[in-house]
């Protein structure tokens, strides 16, 4: 093997080894002793099969390779739930893998109910130690603190006790964990500042653009709902940098630039096309959001709209409208064409992209098929009243049901009732069927197809001849309202 390959593969080798031993493993033997050696520690009980588990864990070691160096330092712990950690998983009323918890000083001390992401995990727990503002004493804090994380930063300049001081270290505790807040009421600092008795919002210096100021300073009332929106309203700025344990900030509607956005590597490149999409949001800003995500990081977004690899370095853009349907700009990108495409969506021009299969040619079998581009076919305007399926053909539940499904459906196919189901991986879903999980199914009453309702009952035959029975809009004709099979007439 050439040198040079096998010492890049050595070096990755120890890289990875290194980042999976800054994850601590403790046993039945020794965790209560060890966990207390830490002030702060967060705990993974795991199972080493679990799917979750397998996905978490390198992520996990990326955050403990960042928290080990934190000061204070904050331990990353993993325990297997199925060998030699089964009395401390029971101990701490581990019932499902992953289960993360938050130790102190080797008492729990809460749940974990932050991402699952390194940067994410690492941004949580760092806002676990210490105070939830931390005090800055001098011009070079306020620097330091400003530079410390490639983060937004909320400071407050406070001359003397005052209500909006109040206000914001009571948000700074409600928020600790999402925002980075400091304060300060030295006198140099203050005048530094130029702020007596306010709070500033400061953006971190890679987002410092042209096109909108460094930092906004709070001008409302000494209300901390008030203030929340304030940060909330301009926390990510004209065009964010929207990553894997923020994107739910973005709401719609929203149009996002995917490339190559790499601010550890590529910082210029980076910026030289989120400039361009400034300069568009810049004259949208109070209609519509905008953001700039990493095409690698979200490829399953790409996949959602139907594409499958990006190989060009120009942005791809892609949008959600305000209904939550979404739009695809088919021409090169530029400037023009953005503003264009921008315009076109709030003006409601643009055809909505559709994930469907085709329509299936034949479509006479016990259960209906829909699919996305018939949907309002088989289901909305179908005249009848619907139960519907949204499955995947990977999960085992579904493929229980199927043969009860046909079966209902082969029951009720003299009935005004349609039984159909849909590939929920390869369609889109409408946007009034909330669908999380597989199989999710709905009644749709036929007078009333805008307002769908999740069935939530048993699932085998009997079950859902009973629901259907009782819930219909007119009775059906072989079953009374509780189910029971109508007696057959018969001629004298």
């Amino acid at each position: 093997m050439h040198l040079k390959k096998l010492f890049v593969l050595c070096f990755l080798y120890y890289t990875c080894l290194a980042k999976e031993e800054d994850v601590l493993e403790f046993s039945d033997s020794d965790f209560e002793s060890r966990i207390a050696e830490h002030e702060t520690a967060l705990v993974m009980f795991y199972a080493p099969w679990c799917g979750h588990c397998k996905k978490l864990k390198p992520e996990y070691a990326k955050a403990a390779e960042d928290l080990i160096r934190n000061d204070p330092p904050i331990a990353l712990v993993k325990v297997d739930c199925t060998e030699a950690g089964k009395e401390a998983c029971n101990k701490h009323g581990v019932s499902g893998y992953p289960t993360l918890k938050i130790f102190r000083n080797g008492e729990f001390s809460q749940e974990y109910s932050g991402p699952r992401e390194a940067a994410g995990i690492v941004k949580y727990m760092k806002a676990q130690v210490g105070p939830s503002s931390k005090e800055l004493t001098s011009v070079e804090d306020l620097e330091k603190f400003l530079r410390a994380e490639n983060d937004v930063s909320v400071v407050g300049f406070f001359e003397k006790e005052t209500d909006l001081k109040t206000a914001f270290l009571k948000l700074a505790d409600k928020l600790r964990e999402k925002v980075r807040f400091a304060h300060s009421t030295y006198k140099n600092v203050l005048e530094k500042q130029g702020v007596t008795d306010g709070i500033i919002l400061f953006r971190p210096t890679h987002l410092h653009n042209k096109f909108e100021d460094d930092s906004v300073a709070y001008s409302g009332s000494a209300v901390t709902g008030e203030i929340n929106d304030f940060i909330t309203k301009n926390y990510h700025g004209l065009v964010g940098h929207r990553k894997s344990d923020n994107r739910n900030d973005f709401q719609n509607p929203l149009v996002v630039a995917y490339y190559s956005v790499d601010y550890v590597k590529n910082p210029k490149g980076t910026n030289y096309w989120r400039n361009r999409i400034l300069k568009v949001a810049k004259q949208y800003k109070d209609q519509i959001n905008f953001a700039v995500s990493s095409k690698d990081d979200f490829q399953y977004e790409l996949n959602e709209y139907g594409i499958d690899y990006v190989k060009e370095d120009k942005p791809i853009i892609l949008a959600r409208g305000a209904k939550n349907q979404k739009f695809i700009l088919k021409d090169p990108f530029s400037v023009e064409a953005l503003e264009q495409f921008v315009k076109d969506l709030l003006d409601d021009k643009l055809e909505p992209y559709l994930k469907s299969e085709s329509i299936p040619e034949s479509n006479d079998g016990p259960v209906t098929v829909a699919v996305a581009k018939s949907f309002d076919d088989t289901v909305t305007n179908n005249g009848k009243d619907t139960l519907i399926e949204f499955y995947a053909p990977w999960c085992g539940h579904c493929k229980k049901l199927a043969p009860i499904y046909d079966e209902l459906g082969e029951k009720l196919k003299n009935e005004d009732v349609a039984i159909v189901k849909m590939d929920a991986t390869a369609n889109d879903v409408p946007p009034n069927y909330d669908v999380r999980g597989f199989p999710t199914l709905y009644w749709a009453p036929k007078d009333s197809k805008d307002s769908p309702q999740r069935y939530e009952g048993g699932r085998e035959l009997d079950d859902f001849i009973k629901y259907i029975a009782k819930h219909a809009t007119s009775e059906l004709k072989g079953y009374d309202r509780k189910g029971n099979p109508k007696a057959e007439k018969t001629e004298l």
